[in-house]
């Protein structure tokens, strides 16, 4: 007796291979507040004298605005449709997040923010991953947000760090960034400074959609500006020169790991 032997044949559709990239971020607003200005100190004057004194004082930049808290998230493995298989949840997950005042951003696309970037805006596809060499430089980046170049509180005098040593390696939408290849800053811990491994921030850049983006790295429950504990913190640019009072929308996004 002859056996039939069926063969069935599965026919797979594969899919093109896609970067695994940041997605929006939700948001609660515990708290804003600012300084609270000092109250004025008076000085006698007398008809007659002159009078030698040292002024020590502080305001409030126009130039940044912060933000910190924690993160809580989920990784999923879902539809199209949000239709999830299986997830994750992650109590205090590590990763990113982004502000940028886009929310179109190309993250195939995302590079290094260059100081010195000649500001032509020729095409960088293809070259995500590096240093921007065609896009937005400091001085037009300080010119959108009204900055002068010799602000104390300057860009570059904010994210003034670069090289080894400084921000950690750091993987987004699949580039590696390696230690210190972006500008990058240090924000306060308890300590009432900057310190190593806590609260760094890296600024990015995307040439298609020529959007800056602040990119704070999560670390889990470090002791904060505030003395309490938080996942990040970061700063962001913001105009409030002059008569300038409107406010500037920032889009989140986040990638965790």
């Amino acid at each position: 007796m002859k056996r039939l032997v069926l063969a069935l044949l599965i026919l797979s559709i594969i899919s093109p291979v896609l970067a695994v990239e940041p997605f929006g971020a939700n948001y609660t607003i515990i708290n804003s507040t600012r300084a609270t200005p000092d109250a004025p100190a008076s000085i006698p004057a007398q008809a007659g004298n002159v009078t030698e004194i040292n002024i020590d004082g502080f305001t409030i930049t126009q130039s940044w605005q912060g933000y910190f808290g924690n993160i809580t998230g989920t990784i999923q493995l879902s539809d199209a449709s949000d239709n999830q298989m299986y997830n994750w949840t992650l109590a205090s997950p590590q990763g990113e997040i982004y502000a940028s005042t886009s929310n179109s951003i190309s993250w195939a696309n995302v590079q290094c923010f260059n100081y010195s970037a000649n500001g032509s805006y020729a095409s960088e596809s293809g070259n995500g991953g590096t240093t921007s060499r065609y896009g937005t430089n400091l001085t037009q980046l300080e010119e959108l947000f009204n900055i002068k170049f010799d602000d104390v509180d300057g860009i570059d005098e904010t994210f003034n760090l670069i090289g080894a040593g400084t921000h950690n390696t750091f993987y987004t939408s699949n580039f590696e960034f390696s230690e210190g290849e972006c500008q990058s800053t240090r924000l306060f811990s308890n300590t009432g400074a900057g310190e190593n491994d806590k609260f760094e921030e890296v600024l990015l850049y995307e040439p298609t959609s020529q959007s800056v983006i602040f990119t704070s790295l999560l670390n889990e429950d470090v002791l904060g500006f505030d003395g309490r504990t938080h996942d990040f913190e970061m700063l962001v640019t913001e105009d409030g020169h002059g008569t300038d009072t409107a406010t500037t929308p920032y889009y989140f996004y986040v990638e965790l790991e």
